[in-house]
C-alpha cells in the first residue's frame, strides 16, 4: 500500500490499516467500526507518516474521551529541560496527546526534542513560529506571507508533528461581524489575535483561509490531522455563543468538508468560556454544522472568576461537554490567565481533565470505564487501602494522604475513625 495514502484515504478504500487495528484493540471496539467512522469523519487518528508514536490514540465517536496537555516555552521562560519534564509529567498522569505551544527562543529545536521524547501524538500551532520568526527577522511579528506560512508548515510536518491547529476560520467577514458585536473581551485566542492584526495591517484575507488548498497539500502528504482552531472563541461567559463565534463555526464546517474531500482528517476546536446552560447547545451545534467531526474543547470554563482554580472550572465544563458528545478535552491548569505553568500545574491540570473525561465516559456508557469504579468500590468495601491507592487517578497523592491515618488507624481513616460507616455496618450485618 502506498504510504502516502492517508488513514482517511485508506478507510475510504475499505482498508483496515495496522494502525487502525492497534487503536481499535486499545479502545475495545471492532476494527471495522473504527475504519467506518474514520471514513465518515467522526473519528481521527493523529499520526504523522514520518513519526513512530509509541502510544497512538484515536479521537471521536464511541471512544474514550481524550485529554490534551499544553506545554512549551513562553517569552518569560524558555528552558527546554523544564518543558521535557512537563512532558514526562503529562504522560505519567495520563495525557493522551500534548501540544507544543512554544513562543520563546529555539522553537524548532525544542519541538524536535519534544517529538523525540514524546510517546503520544504531538500537536502545534504553526502561526506561533511564523510570527516569532517574523519578529526576529524583521522586527515585526506581522511581516510574513503565505510562503513563510507554507515553509513553517512543511518544516514542522517533516519534523513529525501529528496535528496542526490552523486558525483558518478567522475571516474578514467574521471580523466584520465581531466589530459590530462589541464583545466584552474581543479576541482571546493568541493565534486568532495575530491573524486578525495581520489582516488589518495588510488589508488581506487570512492566508490560512485563502490558501487552504495549499495547506491541505501538506496535510495530505504527511497525513497530518488538521485541528481547525476557534480563533474567535469567547473569553468571557458573557460573550458565549455570539454571532462571531457561530460565523467562524460555519466556516470551519465548510473547511472540514473540503479537507475530507482531500482525505485529510479534521478536528474542530471549540470554546472557551461558556456558562453551564449553553454547553449542550454548543456541542450539538458543532456536531450538526461540522457533520459529526470530533470536537476539541478548551474546558469549557463555566465561570470567569476561578483564577487559580481554572483547572476545576474547566473540568466542570469539560465533563458536561463530553457527556453531551465532545470528544477531546484540552486541559487547563491552575496557572491559566495568570502565569507560565509549572510542572505541578501541568500535573494538576491533567488530573482534573482526566477526572472530567472519566466522569463523561461513565455517562456515555462505556463498560470498561465503569469497571474501574466498580473495582474501587469493592476495595473500599473491603477497606483494602493498598488497592484503593493503586486504583486512584493519582496514587502518589492518595498514598501520601493515607499515610497520615495509617500509623494510628490501620483499619480505617481519621475522618470517621472507629465510627467508620462501612466497618460498623459490616459488624452489625456480617
Amino acid at each position: 500500500m502506498d504510504t502516502h495514502i492517508t488513514q482517511l484515504g485508506q478507510a475510504r478504500l475499505g482498508i483496515i490499516t495496522p494502525l487502525m487495528k492497534r487503536v481499535a484493540a486499545s479502545e475495545g471496539v471492532p476494527d471495522a467500526l473504527l475504519m467506518r467512522r474514520i471514513k465518515e469523519g467522526t473519528i481521527v487518528i493523529p499520526h504523522n507518516v514520518h513519526r513512530v508514536v509509541k502510544r497512538p490514540c484515536a479521537v471521536g465517536l464511541g471512544l474514550r474521551t481524550k485529554v490534551n496537555a499544553n506545554i512549551g516555552t513562553s517569552t518569560d521562560k524558555s528552558e527546554t529541560a523544564e518543558e521535557l519534564r512537563k512532558l514526562e509529567a503529562a504522560e505519567r498522569y495520563g495525557a493522551d496527546t500534548v501540544m507544543d505551544l512554544s513562543i520563546g527562543s529555539q522553537i524548532k529545536q525544542i519541538r524536535q526534542q519534544i517529538l523525540s521524547a514524546s510517546s503520544v501524538p504531538v500537536g502545534t500551532v504553526p502561526i506561533y513560529e511564523i510570527s516569532v520568526n517574523a519578529a526576529v527577522s524583521h522586527n515585526d511579528y506581522l511581516n510574513f506571507d503565505i510562503q513563510n506560512v507554507l515553509k513553517i508548515l512543511r518544516e514542522q510536518a517533516e519534523d513529525g508533528v501529528d496535528f496542526f491547529t490552523i486558525h483558518a476560520g478567522v475571516t474578514r467577514k467574521a471580523l466584520g461581524i465581531l466589530k459590530k458585536q462589541k464583545r466584552l473581551l474581543g479576541i482571546v485566542s493568541r493565534g486568532g489575535a495575530i491573524l486578525s492584526c495581520w489582516m488589518s495591517k495588510h488589508k488581506k484575507e487570512n492566508p490560512f483561509y485563502e490558501y487552504f488548498d495549499l495547506i491541505l497539500d501538506i496535510a495530505e502528504e504527511f497525513d497530518i490531522t488538521l485541528s481547525l482552531g476557534d480563533g474567535l472563541r469567547p473569553g468571557s461567559i458573557l460573550d458565549a455563543t455570539d454571532k462571531p463565534q457561530l460565523e467562524e463555526l460555519k466556516t470551519l464546517g465548510e473547511l472540514a468538508r473540503r479537507a475530507r474531500k482531500r482525505n485529510v482528517q479534521v478536528i474542530i476546536e471549540g470554546p472557551g468560556h461558556v456558562p453551564l446552560g449553553q454547553i449542550k447547545k454548543n456541542v450539538l451545534l458543532e456536531k450538526r454544522i461540522c457533520r459529526g467531526a470530533p470536537f476539541y474543547v478548551l474546558g469549557p470554563l463555566v465561570t470567569d472568576v476561578a483564577s487559580g482554580y481554572d483547572h476545576i472550572s474547566g473540568a466542570i465544563g469539560g465533563a458536561l461537554a463530553a457527556s453531551y458528545g465532545a470528544d477531546f478535552l484540552c486541559y487547563l491548569t491552575p496557572a491559566e490567565h495568570l502565569k507560565h505553568p509549572s510542572i505541578e500545574d501541568v500535573r494538576d491540570g491533567v488530573i482534573a481533565s482526566k477526572i472530567a473525561a472519566h466522569a463523561a465516559d461513565i455517562v456515555k456508557g462505556m463498560p470498561a470505564v465503569k469497571e474501574w469504579d466498580r473495582k474501587m468500590s469493592e476495595a473500599r468495601r473491603q477497606r483494602n487501602w493498598e488497592k484503593q491507592i493503586a486504583l486512584s487517578v493519582d496514587p502518589q497523592k492518595a498514598g501520601a494522604l493515607r499515610n497520615v491515618s495509617q500509623p494510628r488507624l490501620p483499619d480505617v481513616c481519621t475522618m470517621c475513625g472507629e465510627y467508620c460507616s462501612i466497618k460498623i455496618t459490616q459488624e452489625a450485618y456480617p
